[in-house]
């Protein structure tokens, strides 16, 4: 008895606080269920195969299991059932499909402000990451708009005037080995932008904002002697981000999965695959201490149409065979953790994504009209 009469006492002091408060009026508010911040993590190229033959060769286990909400996304564009990565990074850029090859327009090359540079607009601070050219498709379609993924240098040319406040990748020659003879470095430099090349100065830097060009072109493989620069940028880039009180995009690319899939190779897939989750598991880390992140892990397409024909668990070995060199028209699968995250999940179209994440951080009624840069097609 002596016991019972214990437990019903803990029990009312421990709700008194909440009684009292309801009394007064004061009803304590749930926990906010509204990001203030996004990281969009990429796997360019990556389909279930990818992450499963990742997985294995991981030791049978990787970062993405992590996650509890999960869906998939329809990649189809504008005209074709197989997208680029131009098309389908530019549905969840833009939220509007595009013809294959087109960078932030729509598939009638009408320009679309980016979620990017809405987030910009609304005061938040922004980054991009890659382990490619940052005028590579999928990067170039969160900060330029042109109707041809190909033409590097005018893309280039709109991402120098973006206004992203941390950028890390290769591409340096399209900045300042130009046709046109201009140096869009000096001119990023005159703006304030702080440009580094190479990993020492980089992780050196003590305020933002910076654009850091580590390789002339793009990064090597990772089994072919890349370091752990992408995860150790997520890092960089999460901690430098989020000094800024206002909140902050940033999308973050594993852009070599996707290469991978192109050469047929299945270590290139799962070597690439391990070190683009360590940076999901870095994200994922940040968000559990944060607790205002929203973390979505996507591909814009699959590359390949890779299966896992065989493989030892024993022995981390997996056993690839593919049906392209090209990519394929399959679902590509969606992940998300934190405030929101169970707006990701079942089966949406790749345009979709880029409407919930605008409303989760509360940008649609803040976008700019089409005409902002002066220029509304080409």
């Amino acid at each position: 008895m002596l016991k019972i009469f214990i437990s019903f006492i803990a029990i009312c002091l421990a709700t008194a606080p909440e009684v009292l408060a309801q009394q007064k009026g004061e009803i304590p508010l749930p926990l906010p269920r509204q990001p203030k911040n996004i990281v969009l993590l990429i796997g360019d190229g990556m389909g279930t195969s990818q992450i499963y033959a990742g997985m294995v060769a991981n030791g049978n286990i990787l970062q993405l299991e992590r996650f509890s909400h999960i869906g998939f996304s329809k990649t189809y564009s504008a005209d074709n059932l197989i997208t680029d990565s131009g098309a389908g990074a530019t549905a969840l850029s833009i939220g509007k499909k595009a013809r294959n090859g087109g960078i932030g327009v729509d598939a009638d090359s009408t320009l679309h402000e980016t979620i990017l540079e809405s987030a910009a607009a609304a005061g938040k601070v922004t980054g991009l990451v890659a382990t490619c050219d940052i005028t590579h498709a999928t990067p170039a379609s969160f900060a330029a708009h042109q109707p041809n993924r190909d033409w590097h240098e005018a893309i280039a040319l709109d991402m120098s005037k973006a206004g992203v406040d941390l950028m890390i990748g290769g591409g340096l020659r399209h900045f300042e080995e130009r046709t046109d003879r201009s140096n869009l470095i000096a001119a990023m430099e005159d703006r304030g932008v702080m440009v580094v090349r190479d990993e020492a100065a980089l992780f050196n830097i003590k305020s933002l904002p910076v654009a850091a060009f580590l390789w002339n072109e793009d990064a090597p493989a990772k089994h072919k002697g890349r370091n752990d620069i992408l995860p150790r940028s997520t890092y960089l880039a999460l901690e430098k981000l989020s000094e800024d009180e206002d909140g902050f995009f940033l999308m973050v690319e594993g852009s070599q999965i996707d290469w991978g899939g192109h050469a047929n190779e299945t270590e290139y897939i799962t070597q690439e695959m391990i070190d683009f989750d360590q940076a999901i598991g870095i994200a994922l880390d940040f968000a559990e201490r944060n607790k205002e992140t929203l973390v979505i892990v996507t591909a814009d397409h699959e590359t390949g149409g890779f299966a896992i024909n065989g493989g030892n668990q024993a022995s981390n070995t997996v056993q690839g065979a593919f049906t392209t060199k090209k990519h394929t028209a399959v679902m590509v699968p969606v992940f998300a953790f934190g405030p929101g995250a169970e707006a990701f999940t079942g089966i949406q179209d790749n345009t979709q994504l880029y409407e919930k994440m605008m409303a989760a951080l509360d940008l649609a009624k803040k976008k700019r009209p089409v005409s902002w840069q002066n220029r509304d097609k080409f």
